[in-house]
């Protein structure tokens, strides 16, 4: 089970941050300061993606106090095929004209991606095999420094996107990519990640190594 957690949240969590994007009523955080960064630097979005989790795996190195040559190899892997997923479906949700809907259509569309991109998250979080270096960097906030709450987890992990969506706006004279479903996101991905940890494959418990590695990490 925990192996088609992983495989099918990574899917699911670039099908639903397509969605976002193709919707262009506002993206996850992370995701809208991908957005404008490439309006900024040219390069797809996907390569943004990409560059942004090789920070957040250097991070997570920091964050667990110690060098974890495994985990890092196992987020690069995992945020190589998470970039590639995503360009394959904003791809093909374009080539579909899925971008050329009504507002009526895409609003929905971006508050659904978030939805599937937090359940995502609560997969393959809960797996615990490797996942997304962002995810895991709210996983170890989340049991490490805030008492197990998905909440306040994503609500910090959300400052660093914020500051370079800033940066970017004052740049570029304009924000790309934020809107009802950035708010949506920023105000609910926590409450959504916790919906799902208790309806969606309920059974999948999160892996008590994690929880074990904090305990020694804090010894």
């Amino acid at each position: 089970m925990r192996i088609f957690a992983l495989l099918f949240g990574l899917v699911l969590n670039a099908f639903g941050n397509s969605l976002t994007i193709i919707s262009a009523c506002g993206s996850g955080i992370w995701t809208a300061s991908a957005v404008n960064m490439n309006e900024i630097f040219g390069i797809e979005v996907g390569t943004i993606i990409f560059i942004l989790g090789v920070i957040n795996a250097i991070t997570n190195q920091l964050l667990i106090w110690r060098i974890d040559i495994l985990r890092f190899i196992e987020e690069i892997i995992f945020i190589s095929c998470f970039s590639y997923f995503i360009n394959i479906f904003t791809s093909i949700f374009r080539s579909w004209g899925w971008a050329d809907f009504s507002i009526w259509v895409r609003v929905p569309m971006t508050l659904i991606g978030v939805i599937c991109f937090c359940t995502a998250i609560s997969l393959y979080q809960r797996a615990n095999i490797f996942m997304h270096p962002n995810d895991d960097t709210t996983n170890i906030l989340r049991f490490k420094f805030l008492k197990g709450s998905a909440i306040k987890s994503q609500l910090l992990d959300m400052t660093p996107p914020i500051i370079i969506i800033i940066l970017c706006g004052i740049k570029l004279g304009h924000i790309d990519s934020v809107g009802i479903g950035t708010i949506f996101s920023i105000a609910f991905n926590g409450v959504l990640i916790q919906t799902a940890d208790k309806w969606i494959l309920p059974k999948l418990k999160h892996n008590k190594n994690i929880n074990q590695e904090i305990m020694e990490s804090k010894k």
